[in-house]
């Protein structure tokens, strides 16, 4: 029988909190999941403290329940992509361990799903977090990410989401990219909503994110707006600085050499520096014009061989109605 629902927690350090997060957990998926099976993963990012000792007492007592412990602390986003490719279910929760997030807005995942969704985010609409260090970079940030993905919603970077399983094995995940997989996953054509929900103040622990976050951030924005606009066409992105920079070396080149040769200076004399400046955009725009061609030379050898791997495709599939087909041309033989 398919698993209807998995769970996916990333756990760093949170032994304080485990035990009433599996507890509330598992009496809030008995009834939203009703007599369908589910299971909760819980991936343990490298703690220091007690907390895998916990989850491997729950775990041996509970077979709903599966561990995964990784040999060094790798981040959130390896954490996911553990838990995403360990999850058996039709759906996929992500949620914080810190108890934060509220088990009871599950079942609203859920519903949205069931719905035809592919992606239902959390948004934390009434925030209980710092106002300078935490909020206000927060809402630049989901501005910002807004204009470049094009998806209305208001909390990219919560940890409480719900995924249709199907969708993510499309998109690849690597390098803190678990909070734009909204932005990755609209580029592939799927439905996404927001739901608000509860933000409940922390009351172990501390926060791991701070005002440092801002500048990964920056480039992190850098790096999706490159992904989603340039990704399927490399030569277009390097391609465009290449020839502006190749034709105003080559017309500054042609008209020095015009100048030179009807006498009216001397090129080395009256306009080395200039020249220099030729020679520099004329090499600078074929070399960028070069990596274009290598980048879409990289993207053909890499689709070529990954042609069978969906993370490689460009498009993206809904779903395949192949035994209806089927059944149709069985019936037109006959």
């Amino acid at each position: 029988m398919q698993v209807s629902c998995s769970v996916v927690i990333p756990i760093l350090n949170e032994a304080d909190a485990v035990r009433e997060l599996y507890a509330r957990l598992k009496a809030e998926m008995e009834k939203a999941a009703a007599e369908n099976p589910f299971e909760i993963i819980f991936v343990d990012d490298g703690s220091t403290d007690a907390s895998f000792a916990i989850l491997r007492e729950i775990a041996e007592i509970d077979s709903c329940v599966t561990v995964i412990r990784f040999r060094k602390r790798y981040g959130k986003t390896a954490a996911l992509a553990a838990g995403f490719e360990q999850a058996k279910g039709k759906y996929i929760i992500t949620m914080d361990g810190d108890l934060q997030h509220d088990p009871t807005d599950i079942p609203r995942f859920l519903e949205k799903l069931e719905e035809g969704h592919d992606i239902v985010c959390g948004w934390r609409e009434r925030r209980v977090d710092n106002v300078m260090f935490r909020r206000i970079p927060s809402r630049i940030a989901n501005k910002a990410m807004r204009r470049l993905s094009k998806v209305e919603i208001d909390d990219f970077g919560g940890g409480f989401k719900g995924y249709r399983a199907t969708l993510l094995r499309e998109i690849p995940l690597y390098g803190g990219m678990q909070r734009f997989i909204p932005a990755l996953a609209s580029s592939r054509g799927a439905r996404i909503c927001q739901i608000p929900i509860k933000n409940i103040p922390r009351r172990y622990g501390k926060s791991r994110y701070g005002i440092s976050r801002v500048v990964p951030v920056f480039f992190d924005l850098f790096r999706i707006h490159f992904l989603l606009t340039y990704l399927q066409q490399p030569l277009r992105f390097f391609g465009g600085p290449g020839v502006a920079m190749l034709l105003a070396g080559l017309m500054g080149a042609v008209a020095l050499a015009a100048n030179h040769f009807s006498g009216a200076s001397h090129i080395m004399e009256q306009h080395g520096p200039l020249m220099v400046v030729c020679a520099v955009l004329i090499v600078a725009g074929i070399q960028f014009i070069m990596m274009g061609l290598l980048g879409e030379m990289i993207l053909w050898f890499s689709n070529s061989k990954g042609g069978n791997d969906s993370a490689h495709r460009e498009y993206a599939v809904a779903e395949i109605c192949w035994k209806e087909f089927e059944a149709q041309f069985a019936e037109s033989s006959e």
